[in-house]
């Protein structure tokens, strides 16, 4: 039988086929990438027909709807870019998978936002622009145009990967579409100011919480010859410590302003500690049986540390940035004459309820990039160094809340996992401590004086990207005139089109 001849070319269905199959993989791809975002419009879709039942056949309730889109896209924003500060820690060190970060950062920030919101959300609808001065009618545009000029901005941040300071975007937004409508009259320079000066102050004081927290974790832990007793004996301890802080911070944020001198509210934090103490030691000694004296081991000690700690942290920041979100439309349903919101701009819990659950879908829906960059892509972190993160931070909140400053959740959450980088660079390179330890350790171990510095081996061994860091801060300074600048283009739209 003689040979078949030789095919030089593919046969029409094999290459039809290919075809095929390779539209299906671009099919699937497009489609993966628009699930998210129709899941969105979905969502603001059911937020509109939501506030419709509580203003339908009122007056001005068109307006209402429209603004509650506006806000449940911003409460969206502020899901997918906000709330890599509570749980991007905790994913970056392992300590929980991007999942359960997601789950339980939806959790708490709904509990937040809907306990504990509601005191925070006059700042926003009233002491920025003094509602007094400016006419009801043209309020309900002033915060229209705030609340898309922030939206849009943070979007756009999200998009770059830049973790921007949401509180921020809504106040420069707030500013720039009040100055359109009525001049720089009616705006409070000194809250104006306060801001200002948060935003130096906030990050740099995370940072050095954060710093002066490894340091600790450092001295008192890793560098012991017995790590697991030490950690046994100091475990416990910081549990206490971070029970007790937010124990304080929760009242803070649940009482009315000065209802509890700063004394009582210490004296209820030392008690919520010492609970804390009693509950957290026995199961911290039970953890550490079988545990060999490595750093390993260590990161299994402060795993439910961290947990718990990215839980708080969650439900603070839920309790405190819903209010970026329905702060304008709780302005816009008081202009607007739609009964519910009283004198001092406390919001029905319609209006709680669009802020909290936009604020999670958001976070569910596109969070997991900014995650990311905060836990994995700054600086590499493990539990312990992750919990100082969350530490600093609810500290640094506490302290701003005692002074009255109006800080960034973003900003102090960002500089303390700076802070953390950068005191890891200067320990590993200054510590007589970490090197008198090695050698102990480690006594075949030659480790020469360092030599003199070669400034590209040290970049080479930067343990902070600096590249992030120039685009974090850069988004920072940039966000308030911009959202200011966008909202004003937008009011003037709006009222060209509308008024």
């Amino acid at each position: 039988m003689p040979p078949r001849p030789a095919v030089l070319t593919k046969r029409t269905l094999d290459k039809d086929l290919d075809k095929i199959t390779h539209v299906e993989d671009v099919a699937k791809h497009v489609v993966r990438r628009l699930v998210a975002p129709g899941l969105g419009l979905i969502f603001l879709g059911l937020t509109m027909l939501f506030a419709g039942v509580y203003v339908f056949d009122r007056p001005g309730a068109t307006l209402v709807v429209a603004a509650a889109a506006l806000a449940s896209y911003m409460a969206m924003n502020i899901g997918a870019n906000d709330v890599t500060n509570n749980v991007g820690a905790a994913v970056g060190a392992r300590a929980m998978t991007m999942a359960q970060a997601l789950a339980i950062a939806a959790i708490f920030e709904v509990l937040g936002a809907t306990i504990a919101g509601g005191e925070v959300v006059k700042t926003i609808s009233s002491n920025i622009v003094d509602t007094v001065q400016v006419p009801q009618a043209m309020l309900g545009w002033i915060m229209m145009a705030a609340l898309m000029a922030a939206a849009l901005w943070i979007n756009l941040a999200t998009w770059m990967n830049a973790p921007v300071s949401t509180t921020h975007a809504i106040v420069g937004a707030v500013i720039g579409a009040g100055i359109s409508a009525v001049g720089v009259e009616p705006v409070n320079w000194r809250v104006m100011l306060e801001i200002t000066s948060s935003w130096v102050t906030s990050p740099l004081i995370g940072g050095l919480i954060a710093a002066g927290m490894l340091y600790l974790v450092k001295t008192l832990i890793i560098y012991r010859d017995d790590k697991i007793a030490a950690a046994r004996r100091w475990v416990p301890v910081l549990v206490a410590v971070m029970a007790g802080g937010f124990m304080a911070y929760m009242v803070l944020q649940l009482s009315p302003p000065g209802r509890f001198p700063p004394f009582t509210v210490f004296l209820i934090g030392i008690g919520i500690g010492l609970v804390s103490w009693l509950a957290a030691r026995p199961l911290v000694l039970a953890q550490a049986r079988d545990l060999e004296n490595r750093n390993s081991s260590l990161r299994v000690l402060f795993r439910l540390p961290l947990i718990g700690s990215a839980a708080l942290l969650s439900f603070a920041h839920g309790a405190n940035d819903v209010s970026n979100a329905v702060g304008p439309l709780s302005a816009i349903v008081h202009s607007v004459g739609i009964g519910g919101v009283d004198g001092v701009g406390h919001p029905p819990l319609w209006v709680m309820l669009i802020g909290a659950f936009g604020i999670s879908v958001g976070l569910l829906l596109f969070g997991p990039r900014l995650i990311r960059l905060v836990g994995e892509e700054i600086t590499k972190l493990n539990p312990m160094r992750a919990y100082c993160v969350a530490l600093s931070t609810a500290f640094t909140v506490i302290v701003a809340s005692w002074l009255g400053l109006p800080v960034s959740t973003t900003h102090i959450a960002v500089g303390a996992v700076f802070g953390v980088g950068f005191f890891r660079e200067w320990y590993t390179r200054h510590s007589k401590r970490r090197i008198t330890y090695i050698r102990r350790k480690a006594e075949s171990f030659d480790i020469d004086e360092p030599e003199e510095p070669n400034i590209h081996e040290q970049r080479r061994r930067y343990l902070v990207r600096r590249s992030h860091f120039m685009t974090i801060v850069a988004a920072w300074i940039v966000t308030v005139p911009v959202s200011a600048a966008l909202a004003a283009v937008i009011y003037w739209a709006m009222f060209a089109l509308f008024v």
